[in-house]
């Protein structure tokens, strides 16, 4: 029995199919590198989603331990404590045992001079900038935190007498034309 395979024309592509398929690789390439190199927007995403974790991490132990957990956002770190003063005595162990260990993170997370590895605190990348709107509760010497039953308070508030948020506050992260923002609800807590 004789094949057809012989018989049929050549198949493949033609040269101006290869010649589209370069151009349009080629032209996706050129975007998607400079996207790529561009890791500003990475930094800033993964900034804003470690801070949420911490706030959210005091929110909880807050709950669990029946207690004032602090949240420390003084503009170059997000840090928990269990006190105002965010003493040595006062850092609350990161979950995993220690922090990130990135180089900003060294340089920012340090109690009386020096760096805490298993401080739950992390250091704001050099790229990304962190703003509340002018609230106290974030910048130069800013905290807020979280009661018993999660409620937030600013630093203003003793947390017996004070009252909690009277609006939510919202933490915007901005690096190379992108922005993340985290809000914090008063009297629940929400994280968001």
């Amino acid at each position: 029995m004789k094949s057809d395979f012989c018989s049929q024309p050549d198949a493949g592509f033609t040269i101006i199919e290869l010649v589209t398929v370069l151009i349009v690789v080629g032209i996706v390439g050129a975007i998607g590198v400079g996207r790529f190199f561009d890791n500003r927007v990475f930094e800033n995403r993964a900034y804003a989603d470690q801070a949420k974790a911490i706030i959210r991490y005091a929110q909880k132990l807050a709950i669990a331990q029946n207690r004032f957990m602090y949240v420390r956002a003084d503009g170059n770190s997000f840090a928990v404590c269990s006190g105002s003063g965010c003493a040595a005595a006062e850092a609350v162990t990161a979950p995993a045992g220690s922090n990130s260990g990135s180089s900003v993170t060294k340089a920012n997370c340090q109690l009386g001079g020096a760096y805490v590895a298993q401080w739950l605190c992390e250091g704001r990348p050099a790229s990304v900038t962190v703003s509340a709107g002018g609230r106290a509760e974030v910048g130069a010497g800013g905290y807020f935190f979280f009661d018993a039953l999660g409620r937030p308070y600013n630093k203003a508030d003793s947390g017996i007498a004070g009252s909690t948020f009277n609006a939510p506050l919202a933490i915007t992260f901005a690096s190379g034309g992108n922005s993340a923002q985290i809000t914090i609800y008063p009297e629940t807590g929400y994280v968001q």
